[in-house]
């Protein structure tokens, strides 16, 4: 399937799901995410979800994280230039929901890309070989390409992956890792496309 016709499907497989269903797949995600080897990092960036599109709730990663004592980077988009601009998240963080639903910090502590150690995607779709499908306006490729190489990927889902997404491009920013209620899919540089 391509990008397009993916998008379609996956925003209605999300509309059919409960609140309850929702809270209780992304619970089983962050404990999945557990299992992975990326915990003795400092920064991490997360995503806070746009709730009218049913997204994977990270209040339990950032738990998790917070647990941990690690440092909390969120994302304030710019519409006109489709990027991100990236801020600490602190108990003092002001956050505002933006047109599109995303709550975002107003403003506070900014971060550098580079700084970013791990960043958790959201997405609504990928495929086996780790490249993903997003709302289509290229804020985490854009963001991805200026983090650091070594920067580790980890998209979460509520659903396992596609064989292939048909028009992936190499200008898509693929995936390391993602995790599902159930299982963790990781992808080998070797086989990208």
């Amino acid at each position: 399937m391509n990008k397009e016709a993916l998008r379609s499907k996956y925003k209605t497989l999300r509309s059919l799901l409960s609140t309850d269903e929702i809270d209780t797949m992304s619970m089983d995600i962050a404990n999945k995410a557990l299992e992975l080897l990326i915990w003795d990092s400092s920064f991490y960036h997360i995503f806070l979800p746009i709730q009218k599109q049913k997204e994977l709730n990270t209040e339990f990663i950032l738990h998790i994280l917070q647990g941990k004592d690690k440092h909390v980077v969120v994302s304030k988009s710019n519409f006109e230039t489709y990027t991100m601009e990236n801020f600490l998240l602190t108990d003092t963080t002001p956050l505002k929901v933006n047109s599109l639903g995303i709550p975002e910090p107003v403003d506070g502590i900014p971060i550098a890309n580079h700084q970013i150690e791990v960043v958790f995607i959201p997405l609504l779709a990928y495929d086996r070989n780790g490249n993903r499908v997003g709302y289509g306006k290229g804020f985490y490729d854009r963001f991805l390409e200026s983090c650091h190489p070594d920067t580790v990927k980890v998209g979460l889902s509520f659903f396992p992956p596609e064989d292939k997404i048909e028009d992936s491009t190499s200008e898509d920013v693929s995936l390391d890792f993602c995790v599902t209620p159930s299982e963790i899919f990781k992808f080998n540089k070797e086989n990208k496309q």
